[in-house]
Formats: C-alpha cells, sequence, structure tokens
C-alpha cells in the first residue's frame, strides 16, 4: 500500500515552549517532507526560497499589510506544490496558514492546520486577523486542535464539527516516569517559559503565601525556563524574600526536565489569558508531570482541566486564585500520601489517553480521512 504524501509548512524549527513540530512529524506514517521558515541555506533552493518568503510575509504582516503578507509564501508554496505533488498540505499555526492557504486552494490540494494555543487566542496573532482566518476556514479540509475551548473557537467563526481533531501533544512515556511524591521533600516545580500566560509572577506569590503559612526549611520551588518575565520573576523572589528557597534553572533539555520530575512533591503551573489575549493550549509540561506520577495544582484555564482531574488528580484553581493555589500546595505538603495517589491517578490519565504516541495515532487516522477540497468549492467566496 502506497504511503500518503504529506508536506508540512512551518514558520520555525525552533517553537517556543509547548510546541514539539519535529517530534510529531517524525511519528506520523507519511511520506513527509517539511519546510521551516527560519530556515534559509544557501545549497538547498527551494529551502533558501522559503525561508526568504516566509521572512518577507512577517515583514509585511509587521507593516499591517495583512492582504500583501500573503503573497510571498504563496508563491512559494505554488512552486512546492508542484514540485512535490503531496496528497495533503498541514500547516503548523494559524497566523503561518493564512499566508500560504491561496496557494493550497489554486493548487486544489487539501489542507489541513494545526493549531497550537496563541494562534487562536492572542491579538496580535489572531485578533487582527479574523477576516483572514474566516477565510483560511473556508478553504481548510481539516483542523487540529489542542482543547475544547480552541475547538468552539474554530465553530464560531464557521468550521464544521467533523473537521475538527481535539488531540494534545501528548507526554513521553519513554522519558517521564518514575516520580515518587511520597518520598520527595516538599519540593515544587514549575516548568515553561516566562511570558504572561505561563503566570510565573503568581506561581511565586502562591508559593510566598505557602511560605508564610507553613514555613519549613524543606520548602522550594524550582522554575524551568527563560523568556521576558524572567527578570522580574527574578526581582519578585528577592523582594519576597524567598532568594534562599526557590531556585531558577533556566532552559533545560526533556532529558533533564524528566530527572528533576523525579526529585519534587508536585507541579505547579499559574496559567491564565494574557493581557494579549494569549492562551495556552493544553500545557504538555502539565501531562509530562502527570505521566511522571506527580499531582499537579494549576488553574482551570485552557485545556488544563481536561488533562487534570480537581481533587482526583491534582488541584485546579480559577486564574488568578493565588491563596487557592497556596492551600493546594499545602495539601501537598502536609499530606504526602495524598501527593502520591493523586500523582499515580494522574499517571493513569495520561498512559490512557494523553500519550505522543495516543496524539500520533489520532492525527494519523484524521489526515487519511481528509476530504479533498475542490476547486469549485476552494474558491467559493
Amino acid at each position: 500500500m502506497t504511503r500518503q504524501r504529506l508536506l508540512v509548512l512551518a514558520p520555525t524549527r525552533r517553537a517556543a515552549s509547548e510546541t514539539f513540530v519535529r517530534a510529531n512529524l517524525a511519528g506520523l506514517p507519511f511520506v513527509t517532507t517539511a519546510y521551516f521558515g527560519d530556515e534559509r541555506p544557501l545549497t538547498e533552493p527551494r529551502r533558501l526560497a522559503y525561508g526568504v518568503a516566509v521572512l518577507c510575509s512577517k515583514l509585511l504582516t509587521r507593516l499591517g499589510w495583512l492582504r500583501l503578507a500573503g503573497w510571498p509564501a504563496a508563491v512559494v508554496t505554488r512552486w512546492l506544490i508542484r514540485r512535490h505533488q503531496p496528497d495533503l498540505l498541514l500547516v503548523e499555526f494559524g497566523f503561518h496558514a493564512v499566508r500560504v492557504m491561496e496557494a493550497a486552494a489554486e493548487a486544489d490540494c487539501p489542507l489541513v492546520v494545526h493549531f497550537r494555543g496563541s494562534d487562536l487566542s492572542a491579538w496580535t496573532k489572531f485578533g487582527a486577523q479574523k477576516s483572514r482566518y474566516r477565510r483560511l476556514i473556508r478553504l481548510a479540509s481539516g483542523a487540529i486542535v489542542k482543547s475544547k475551548p480552541m475547538r468552539r473557537t474554530l465553530l464560531e467563526l464557521g468550521l464544521e464539527s467533523d473537521r475538527i481533531l481535539i488531540s494534545a501533544s501528548g507526554a513521553n512515556a519513554s522519558l517521564f516516569h518514575s516520580s515518587a511524591p511520597v518520598s520527595a521533600a516538599p519540593v515544587f516545580l514549575a516548568v515553561g517559559r516566562f511570558v504572561a500566560k505561563k503566570g510565573p509572577l503568581l506561581t511565586i506569590r502562591a508559593f510566598a503565601q505557602l511560605v508564610e503559612q507553613h514555613p519549613s526549611p524543606d520548602l522550594a520551588l524550582w522554575m524551568v525556563g527563560e523568556g521576558p518575565l524572567l527578570h522580574q520573576a527574578q526581582e519578585l523572589v528577592q523582594e519576597l524574600g524567598l532568594g534562599s528557597v526557590v531556585r531558577f534553572f533556566g532552559a533545560q533539555p526533556q532529558q533533564e526536565i524528566a530527572a528533576l520530575m523525579r526529585q519534587v512533591r508536585g507541579f505547579v503551573q499559574h496559567s491564565v489569558v494574557a493581557p494579549d489575549g494569549d492562551s495556552e493550549g493544553n500545557p504538555v509540561a502539565v501531562m509530562e508531570a502527570q505521566l511522571s506520577g506527580l499531582p499537579v495544582v494549576a488553574t482551570c484555564h485552557a485545556g488544563i482541566p481536561e488533562v487534570v482531574r480537581h481533587g482526583e488528580s491534582g488541584w485546579l484553581v480559577a486564574e488568578g486564585d493565588v491563596a487557592g493555589m497556596a492551600a493546594g500546595l499545602y495539601r501537598l505538603v502536609v499530606d504526602p500520601s495524598l501527593a502520591q495517589r493523586w500523582g499515580q491517578a494522574g499517571r493513569r490519565c495520561i498512559q490512557e489517553r494523553f500519550t505522543i504516541d495516543h496524539h500520533h495515532r489520532d492525527v494519523a487516522q484524521f489526515l487519511r480521512n481528509v476530504p479533498p477540497r475542490f476547486r469549485s468549492q476552494a474558491f467559493a467566496r
């Protein structure tokens, strides 16, 4: 049986935090050719042309020339489609898909868009381009999203429900395992970029309340990641007198994060809607923590309630509820056996539904069943 040919277009190989574009592609059972907008090798004309075209499209978008912004990338994409003759075009991120959507329509090539979070929430990536997104929805044969709230956004834009797959990116069972929160010191781990939607300052404030309520020499907060709010977070730690109990690790590879998860009592993340509207999809680190066997204290934000069961595998609070988060952490400090029970429940949940293997299987099945987009439909305005 001949395998389907998949042409993948993405804005960058270095997608931040929760995105694992290359890992996802490696697990799909297709003949895959991928192009990334931040690669411009002089020895590979097609990749060079694509990278330059995406750079031009980005510059035009920043200038506010949204209609023109799609032209450079679309021209090169038409060329790539003719060259590779794919059965399906998969585009990572909605804001990137609007750059190339007309090329897919003109080539009568089925288009599936993989939305990941900010591309369906942040003003600069989504809100400012809603008219182009509506056009994208009319052209797309299908869409992959990370959570139910993202699905609702696409339904509001007009995409039919049977053309949407909800699939969290999933956690890697070969890396994340063997945590033992019952025997670990009361140390909590936070993993994610220091950006507004991850709520690192709120996590620190919640931990400060925990320290005030339950002073202990063993309490600690470990924070992994980098980003624009890192310096502000470090300053807040000093201001709150937490310099001896909060440790910043910087960005770390997955292997090191997995090792850290095997040393702590629980995982904490105070995700919120950022001032610019940016929201999570479904944070992979939350799933990785649960697959490791850790209880999670987090917020009722985006897809988190779909993977963390309140009172069963973790503790969920409203966005901005610092006191509630501190209370959830306190429960795990005073009752290590509860941390163990929640951790085991979370691990079972992820093993059953939210591993990388589940994601690959679901995406592959969805792509195999994508209907073709006929030219008469694609060009309907």
